[in-house]
């Protein structure tokens, strides 16, 4: 397995919408374990295709608690296919947005279908952390940060805070 890169916001990857995976095969299963241990070395719960460079719909994620077994997950082509009217607020990061994090509202409750890294279907229910967390990747996985359900100015401050950190650490680095 292999680190991968992770793309910091404002790369236009990040915006861009990523493409259904046609085939799976064993490279998309070598990318899916990379992708994992990018996450759990960043440290991090989530991470999709577009985080790494990759535009296709590819998610990772383990949301047990620290003190518990891990529980990866292997997304390929997620989407949602309900969600309810009731919501939920939840303090959000983002590895492409380092050290910034913002209150995001979604639906509390959703059942997402995926493909396993086997081609297999799979259709589940998500609740709480697990809900937030699959519906940010699959955000990502559309062009949307975040930051972008935030108000025009969190949005804006986060994103010149992440700016000033970004030329603070480029500068320290000449």
């Amino acid at each position: 397995m292999a680190r991968l890169p992770i793309v910091i916001a404002p790369h236009s990857v990040l915006k861009a919408k990523a493409k259904p995976l046609p085939t799976i095969d064993d490279s998309t299963r070598r990318l899916l374990d990379d992708m994992l241990e990018t996450m759990y070395d960043a440290p991090g719960i989530g991470l999709s295709g577009n985080q790494v460079g990759v535009l296709h719909r590819l998610v990772v994620l383990d949301v047990a608690r620290a003190d518990a077994k891990p529980n990866p997950m292997k997304l390929i082509n997620p989407e949602i296919v309900w969600q309810s009217d009731e919501i939920s607020t939840y303090s959000e990061g983002c590895l492409s947005l380092p050290d910034q994090y913002a209150d995001v509202t979604r639906p509390a409750r959703i059942n997402f279908r995926f493909l396993d890294e086997h081609g297999r279907r799979q259709e589940m229910p998500a609740e709480g952390l697990l809900a937030t967390c699959v519906q940010h990747e699959i955000d990502h996985l559309d062009g949307v940060l975040f930051v972008d359900h935030l108000s025009a100015l969190k949005r804006n401050m986060i994103l010149r805070k992440l700016a000033k950190a970004q030329k603070t650490k480029t500068e320290s680095a000449m």
